[in-house]
């Protein structure tokens, strides 16, 4: 069958698929987060999993419901922030995100949209 599958319709893959990210996380985007959870009261880290198109992010949270969101490229990575600074960290595909955060979103809307054009 050489390079056909079975039908005759697609050459054969070699090897494993690699996605290939927008870009990597950098030691900014860490210390960006770092920087948000020591100006702010009551953060949290809240991981993201990897897509197809992005590596692993973090959203951190603060008790007003602002948020950062920023590469990390693993989820040790935030999690040895977060020990260091002794915050929690939560897995959103099991928590979800804060209400807190949802609201924070719903008054910036309400503040842009009452601004004069």
């Amino acid at each position: 069958m050489g390079w056909r599958d079975r039908y005759g319709l697609r050459r054969r893959r070699r090897g494993p698929r690699v996605a290939k990210f927008d870009r990597s996380a950098t030691d900014e985007d860490i210390e960006t987060l770092i920087e948000f959870a020591k100006t702010r009261r009551g953060v949290e880290f809240y991981v993201e999993p990897e897509t197809f198109a992005t590596e692993t992010t973090a959203v951190a949270v603060a008790s007003d419901g602002e948020w950062t969101r920023r590469r990390v490229g693993s989820p040790a990575v935030i999690r040895k922030v977060a020990g260091d600074l002794a915050l929690p960290v939560y897995d959103v595909q099991l928590t979800g995100y804060p209400a807190r955060m949802r609201a924070y979103n719903e008054r910036r809307r309400q503040t842009d949209s009452e601004e004069p054009a």
